[in-house]
């Protein structure tokens, strides 16, 4: 198969409930426009890296597995979302060349032989490329790490968008779980509370900006920062993924919509190629 070399803009992908993937709503149809708009603006990834707020581990790990399948890492859901089949080829090769990447970063890095796409992986993935005939890296982060250090996690990797590979960080832009859950779980379309509204135009500004020195100290600095996100881990994947597009450029909000008044489904694009994405998914 031919690869365009262009450089490919990092991503931020907000993946939302496991229904998604049999719900699809307004995420969902744009997750189906998002990858032919990446393959007609800048031709067919060789290979995608992704970073999901459900593969952690205690220093950075590479799945490193000829082939990967579907990991099915949630409960209480139809027994239809347990049927879906996302089978992806591996990408050993790249684990090497980004092992020497995050080693010659000064980073620690582990590489296991091992595989599995989480839901946070394979729910975008099975929308924007649905033949999955495209090898898939995960990287396990460290959710202890700092903004900053992910953004030199993300800044190590930055090389890869140059040689056709795709950096996805996947997560959601607002995620509480107690506040869908408490008192009965809300319609799917549930009007937006102003809190979730407040903290996503929040990031939305700041990566426009762009200023990044607040966005790594959005603890502080973003309203409802505690309640959005009372644990970060689906947050923080947008910041290796900023890192891999290059502090000097904004971060472009591809999508916005909102799940249960309160699970935010924005998605973000980063470095200088962002913008022709964007044209492309407006085109």
């Amino acid at each position: 198969m031919d690869f365009h070399t262009a450089p490919l803009p990092p991503l931020f992908i907000s993946h939302g409930s496991p229904m998604t993937a049999l719900e699809p709503r307004e995420a969902g149809a744009f997750m189906q426009r998002l990858g032919p708009a990446l393959v007609s603006a800048f031709g067919r990834p060789r290979a995608i890296l992704a970073l999901s707020a459900h593969t952690l581990a205690r220093q950075p790990t590479l799945l490193a597995a000829l082939q990967h399948q579907a990991v099915y890492d949630f409960g209480g859901f139809p027994a239809a979302l347990s049927a879906l089949r996302y089978d992806a080829p591996g990408a050993p090769e790249l684990a090497t060349q980004v092992q020497a990447l995050l080693e010659g970063a000064g980073l620690p890095v582990q590489r296991a032989e091992a595989g599995g796409l989480d839901h946070g992986i394979w729910t975008p993935l099975r929308y924007m490329f649905p033949d999955a005939d495209i090898p898939v890296l995960p990287l396990a982060w460290v959710p202890s790490w700092t903004p900053a250090q992910l953004v030199a996690l993300g800044a190590a990797l930055a090389p890869l968008a140059a040689q056709g590979v795709l950096i996805v960080g996947t997560g959601s832009v607002t995620h509480n779980l107690r506040l869908v859950y408490a008192g009965g779980q809300p319609p799917v379309d549930a009007p937006e509370i102003a809190e979730s509204a407040q903290f996503r135009a929040w990031v939305q500004a700041q990566a426009a900006a762009p200023d990044w020195p607040a966005l790594h100290d959005y603890c502080a600095r973003a309203p409802h920062a505690a309640l959005m996100h009372p644990t970060d881990e689906h947050w923080l994947p947008f910041y290796p993924a900023a890192g891999a597009g290059g502090s000097g450029h904004p971060g472009l909000r591809l999508h916005d919509s909102i799940t249960y008044g309160c699970l935010g489904m924005d998605s973000y694009a980063f470095g200088a190629e962002a913008p022709r994405l964007l044209r492309a998914l407006a085109g």
